[in-house]
């Protein structure tokens, strides 16, 4: 059974280890908890539906409580304090193209807020319903999760948007192909959500983001559907794709996926390597893939971040030997662990290790072997359900990521790590916060950083230290050549920054589209661009 009110499945749990608690406690102070609402007194405050009747849609207060709230922090404050303010009028979920676009024509005819859905994953507030004088419906599309077509010689997989990462996964290796598409959300998001976000998975090095793997389908408007055809590569006039990719449901509901698919390696393995300090690891990263050097996925820890890693592994022992080795080796104070995979058949995978040992030794890189690796895919999708425990030990934690060009990385991941670091030092408090590059392309890579605080005495003080990080992070990304998203999209948390990144004719575009597939703005407003 899924959580109410919060990530995952209530039976999987991500366990802080006790050296990890009294790590935070060093770094943040003495965790602060608060109490946690029940289910029967959230339900008790969801309102009358505004809605008319239709076959296809439930008013019940459970199926709205569900389906109001993304993964973002002050979705998980709202969730667990109870005081969801908003809830949905009524939960559609259907299961044909034609479904999705009689749900549309029925809103159209009475003036309802439409709001896509797809795993619930989003963390930048794409699924809040908006307050509203209209009523609200959200549309799940979970029951649209069917592989409907493979084209084995083109390489090509016709989904319904709804599929999420293991469903997708499954149908396709049952015929011996992947889609490779692996973000850490991925055993709840879905293939509709990774198209309208613009997803990037993990192994993306060798797959491609999703802007790669997005090969066509049908996008329903309240203008008609639009129908994009899939090409291996066309010079007709602009690339429709690109008005899906991104829209984050600003202007249609995605009805079916066509994407590019790939046979399933003969193996794959993950390793992990120490360099001796931030600089030498970033230049080697850099080095990897501008050398093209054939891995899978490469992610660089900073030293914070290793440090907190190796504390969260929960085994003291073997990690003090491991810090005694490294540190003889020359992997001391300041190291940073990179994982990188290798992805294909034996003789390939073979090279691309030789290539790699090669050029990372050069930088005083110290390999562990397989066995951190091995660790790392074991639960590479489970951070987010730590924050349940860091929850219940008294500590907050968000993420949020932006991507720049190589001259820009250590200038950008200094300067907002600062902004988070000494964002609430006016209030006496202190915040532990780590970064590590996700994604790594020729022209530069992306920051993922985390941060952790204390929420204060109530759920209130906990939402404003929040936004004042939020906001001083993201002002310092815009202002420092960063993109506002790398992956998590826009949403509503990110739109008030969207126009120093497109500019004034390219917001002016972005609402002229939105006003010729919407005109009466019924899709998300609020997402992607500000309501005026």
């Amino acid at each position: 059974m899924r959580r109410w009110n919060g990530w995952g499945e209530e039976t999987t749990v991500m366990a802080l280890p006790a050296a990890g608690e009294a790590f935070l406690a060093a770094r943040v102070g003495p965790g602060q908890r608060l109490a946690d609402a029940s289910l029967a007194q959230v339900l008790g405050t969801v309102p009358v539906s505004r809605l008319p009747a239709h076959p296809l849609v439930s008013v019940a207060a459970e199926e709205r409580v569900r389906h109001a709230r993304g993964q973002s922090l002050p979705d998980w404050l709202a969730m667990r304090s109870g005081e969801f303010g908003i809830f949905p009028d009524g939960v559609a979920c259907p299961e044909t193209a034609a479904q999705v676009r009689e749900l549309l024509d029925w809103a159209r005819t009475h003036d309802v807020v439409v709001i896509p859905y797809g795993g619930g994953t989003s963390v930048v507030g794409h699924i809040n319903p908006p307050a509203s004088a209209r009523p609200v419906l959200t549309v799940s599309l979970e029951r649209l999760n069917q592989l409907f077509e493979i084209d084995e010689d083109s390489l090509l997989a016709t989904f319904g948007p709804g599929a999420n990462g293991p469903q997708v996964e499954s149908q396709l290796r049952a015929h011996g192909y992947t889609l490779g598409h692996f973000p850490q959300s991925w055993e709840l998001s879905t293939l509709g959500g990774w198209v309208a976000s613009r997803s990037s998975g993990q192994q993306s090095l060798r797959y491609g983001r999703i802007e790669q793997l997005f090969a066509g389908g049908t996008l329903e408007t309240f203008a008609g559907p639009l129908v994009i055809p899939a090409f291996p590569a066309s010079a007709a006039g602009p690339d429709l794709r690109e008005l899906v990719l991104g829209s984050e449901g600003r202007f249609g509901i995605l009805s079916e996926v066509k994407v590019r698919i790939t046979r399933l390696a003969a193996q794959e393995h993950f390793y992990a390597v120490f360099l001796p300090d931030w600089n030498q690891a970033m230049q080697a990263v850099r080095q990897l893939v501008q050398a093209r050097v054939p891995l899978s996925m490469l992610r660089l820890s900073g030293a914070v971040e290793t440090q907190t890693q190796l504390v969260l592994a929960g085994q003291p022992r073997p990690m003090a030997w491991l810090e005694k080795y490294l540190a003889l080796r020359g992997a001391g104070d300041g190291k940073c662990m990179l994982t990188f995979g290798v992805t294909g058949n034996r003789v390939q995978n073979a090279a691309s290790l030789r290539q790699a040992r090669k050029l990372l030794k050069g930088f005083g890189g110290v390999f562990t072997g397989r066995v951190l690796g091995r660790k790392w895919a074991e639960h590479r999708f489970g951070f987010p359900y730590l924050r349940h425990s860091l929850w219940s030990a008294g500590y907050v934690v968000d993420t949020l990521e932006t991507a720049t060009d190589w001259s820009n990385v250590d200038n950008l991941l200094q300067q907002v790590e600062a902004s988070l670091r000494e964002g609430l030092a006016a209030e006496g408090e202190r915040v532990h916060v780590f970064t590590h590059l996700s994604h790594a392309y020729g022209e530069g890579s992306s920051l993922y950083t985390t941060y952790v605080f204390r929420p204060g005495a109530s759920y209130a003080e906990a939402l404003a230290r929040w936004q004042r990080l939020k906001h001083a992070a993201s002002l310092t990304i815009v202002g420092q050549r960063g993109t506002i998203s790398h992956q998590h999209g826009v949403g509503r948390d990110h739109a008030a920054y969207l126009p120093v990144e497109k500019g004034a004719l390219g917001m002016a575009t972005l609402r002229a589209l939105s006003a010729h597939f919407d005109p009466q703005q019924q899709l998300v407003p609020g997402v992607l661009i500000e309501q005026s």
